[in-house]
């Protein structure tokens, strides 16, 4: 089982139509033959497959066509479990951007979405944007560095951004595990400041993210 801090719906509806667009009414009539070999109520409509369940879906497709890599060597989708800082990250347009940030000895990685998406009471309801593709993002990102007093020098490539949003994270470090659509990745515009030669920075947007054990 997975405790969930993050599930985005919308990514996973979106790829669900496409790769098996009949999932949900099949198992709306699985679980309406389910209740009925066991005699409860025959008059109650059967659930529609509840959001895990379509995420599993999705996440079985992604490995067997072989579209899922890892943060070092992402295909169009990667996963990995590592330790990550994440929140919520200020925002000047008052958008709801939740920010996961970590790094393995090759890649800078920065995993973001819409705050809507994460799971708990606090969890923001509503946002200015949808940050699942990567201008949206990127926009999110540079509205939040601002809101912190960052400034950023125009010329400074797009993962200049990732690199730096990763400080503006505040509390522990938690492991993590995720699934995330590649959205940016390349060299890092900032060799000076990192641990190691040859970091690369990766972007991406997760379909989820849950506590690792």
């Amino acid at each position: 089982m997975r405790y969930y801090l993050y599930i985005s719906d919308a990514k996973v509806d979106m790829l669900l139509a496409q790769i098996d667009p009949a999932f949900e009414q099949r198992s709306t009539t699985e679980a309406g033959m389910g209740l009925r070999l066991f005699n409860i109520k025959r008059s109650v409509e059967a659930p529609a497959p509840d959001r895990t369940a379509k995420l599993e879906r999705v996440l079985r497709h992604l490995d067997e066509s072989g579209q899922t890599g890892t943060v070092d060597e992402p295909e169009p989708y990667f996963r990995g479990t590592l330790p990550m800082q994440w929140g919520k990250l200020p925002s000047a347009s008052g958008g709801a951007l939740v920010y996961f940030g970590g790094r393995t000895e090759q890649t800078i990685l920065g995993l973001g979405g819409a705050g809507s998406h994460a799971i708990g009471p606090s969890a923001p309801q509503s946002q200015d944007f949808a940050p699942s593709s990567a201008p949206t993002l990127l926009a999110g990102l540079a509205s939040a560095l601002s809101a912190d007093g960052v400034e950023m020098p125009a010329d400074r490539p797009s993962l200049a951004w990732v690199h730096t949003a990763g400080r503006l994270l505040r509390g522990p470090l938690q492991t993590v595990e995720f699934v995330a659509r590649r959205l940016l990745t390349g060299p890092s515009p900032y060799p000076e400041l990192d641990a190691r030669p040859g970091m690369r920075v990766l972007l991406g947007s997760p379909l989820y993210v849950a506590l690792a054990d």
